[in-house]
Formats: structure tokens, sequence, C-alpha cells
């Protein structure tokens, strides 16, 4: 019989699990993206299985899986496994009745097995970097982990909704422990014991209700902490908006002087082309400043209108540095 890493260590020890090192870079970026996000998963959070007495049989697998593990091709990483229309349909979001006792520990021997044949692949290769082969077969256990696990936690999903709704706590937001109690069913799917003749449910239930206890205890401590509701409105400041304001005012009021008393030493040319193509201090017969075109002020003052781009650029790094030593150096 198999032994768990849980049974070989002490209760007041955390048990040290196998890893192995990442494959080659070829090995490695020929993989899907998917496949290259679980890889990672599974060798940086290697997780620990729950025995069961049926591993220890010949033909567990068959049992299980419907044969031997076999890679549907070559650098495959799923294996060929017989159609199971329970997980298809919770898959495809259809509401399946309860499972009975021995579906569920037919579900959890499924989910456990892979993670074992997991653990096992990571300490056979452990220190030492993964093969192709082993790759794709290590993949290969972690997709039918998460598949059992997907199955398990889609159909007791609605028991954390029906526990929080009978669970009335004022000072906790819903949504809040509805999170709190999906995060306990992940965990109790990854804890639960099917050998020892319990639903899981009745398991889960009580974990779920502790995770309803800790966020009360927090919100306690943090009503505690903040007797008053938290307002965004009241901690708006527009002190940083009201001093780009007056810096820009600013600014806008040194560069009309500079444009007035010419302090940037523009030529007449320059300033002509700045004033028409910025309206600068002109306005037409309905008072609107209409600034011109490169094309019109070109026509202008007598040069195309590429000259006067130049022109324009040259002036306006005059002003610029007009600016510059008057205002924002200061």
């Amino acid at each position: 019989m198999g032994t768990s890493i849980l049974n070989v260590v002490g209760a007041d020890q955390a048990p040290v699990l196998p890893t192995a090192k990442a494959p080659s870079d070829r090995v490695f970026e020929a993989l899907t993206t998917a496949d290259q996000v679980l890889l990672r998963k599974l060798l940086t959070e290697p997780s620990d299985y729950v025995e069961h007495p049926g591993f220890a049989k010949r033909d567990v697998e068959k049992r299980l899986f419907g044969g031997a593990a076999t890679l549907t091709g070559r650098n495959s990483t799923r294996f060929e496994d017989a159609p199971d229309r329970m997980a298809d349909a919770v898959m495809a979001g259809e509401r399946l009745p309860a499972l009975s006792y021995e579906q569920e520990t037919h579900l959890f021997m499924r989910y456990n097995f892979a993670r074992m044949q997991v653990q096992r692949t990571l300490a056979e290769f452990a220190g030492k970097p993964l093969t192709q082969s082993a790759t794709s077969r290590l993949l290969a256990w972690g997709h039918r982990c998460l598949a059992a696990r997907t199955v398990v936690v889609r159909l007791n999903m609605p028991l954390v909704l029906a526990m929080a709704k009978r669970t009335r706590l004022s000072n906790v937001d819903f949504n809040e422990m509805i999170s709190e109690g999906n995060m306990a069913l992940l965990r109790s799917v990854e804890k639960f014991d099917c050998s020892r003749g319990y639903k899981f449910s009745t398991y889960s239930c009580r974990a779920i209700l502790k995770s309803f206890s800790r966020v009360a205890m927090r919100a306690s401590r943090y009503r505690g902490q903040f007797p008053a509701e938290f307002d965004p409105a009241m901690e708006k400041s527009d002190y940083l908006e009201r001093t780009r304001t007056g810096i820009e005012n600013d600014c806008v009021d040194e560069l009309k002087e500079i444009l007035i008393r010419n302090l940037a030493g523009l030529s007449d040319v320059e300033r002509t082309v700045i004033h028409e193509r910025f309206a600068v201090g002109r306005a037409n017969e309905t008072g609107m400043l209409m600034p011109k075109t490169l094309e019109q002020v070109g026509v202008i003052i007598g040069v195309t209108k590429e000259r006067v781009r130049q022109i324009q650029n040259k002036a306006l790094r005059k002003i610029r540095l007009a600016l510059e030593s008057r205002f924002l150096a200061a």
C-alpha cells in the first residue's frame, strides 16, 4: 500500500513534499500557455494527497479511469479517458441531483489517485530536471486532478450559498461570506477522506461555518478600530488639482508677457508666424481668435508651408527656453 507523506512525518512537523526541476527550455516552450501555467503550479506548489485502501488494488486505474494511463499521442499532455457523462454535464452547467455516497467516493478516489501520481512523478525526479515524457505524464495527471476537483467544487458551490443565507451576520458583507465560503470549500476538497464513510457535505459544512466565524471576528476587530464607515468623498482632496491649476495659470500669464514684450528675442518673421498660427492677440469681426494653417501663414509671409513649420519650431524653442529661464527655473 502506498504511504502518504503525512503518514511518515510527525503531526507537529510540516510535510516535506518532493519537488523536481523544470524541464529544458525546449520542452517548456513547446507546451501550450495553459500547460506552462499548470506545470509552474505543480513544481512550485506541490500538494499532498489523501490515502485510500483502494489504491493498493491492481486494477485501480481501470476502475477509476476506465483503463491504464495512456497518452493520447506523442508529447501529448492528456490521457485517453473513457467518456464521463457526469463531468460533461457539470462542465456544461447542467443541474444534477446530489451525488450518492458511491459516486462521491469514486470521484474523490479519482482526485486523490491523480494527486498521488503527481507526487510520485515529482519524487522520482526530485532535484533533477523533468524529461519530456515525464513532463507530459505529470501534466496529464495534473489535468485529471483539475478535472475531478472542478466537478466536486461545482456540484457543492450551492452549499456555500445556502449556508451563507442561513448564517445571518449583520456586520459582514454577504459577498465576503460567499468568497470565504468558497475558499473553505476548496480547502475541504483537498483534505477530505472519503474512506471514513462520511458524505463530503457533512465535512465541508463545518469548514464553511468556521470560515464564516473567522469573517465575523475579522469584521468585529475592524469595527473596533474603525467605528465609522469609510467615505471616499471625505477622503478626497483637491489640493493637487488646485496647485496644478494655479501653476498652469501662472505659466499662461508668463507666456503672455514673453510674447507681448518679446522676451524670447523673436524676429519679426517669427513673431508673425506665432501670432498667425496660434491666433495670439488677434480676433476677427465676431471676436473669435482664428488660428491659421501653415499654408495660410505661408501665403502671408511668402514662403512654403514647410518653411513656415521650420520657423514655427525655431520660435517655439526660443519661447520655451525663455519660459524655463524666467518661471520654471524659479
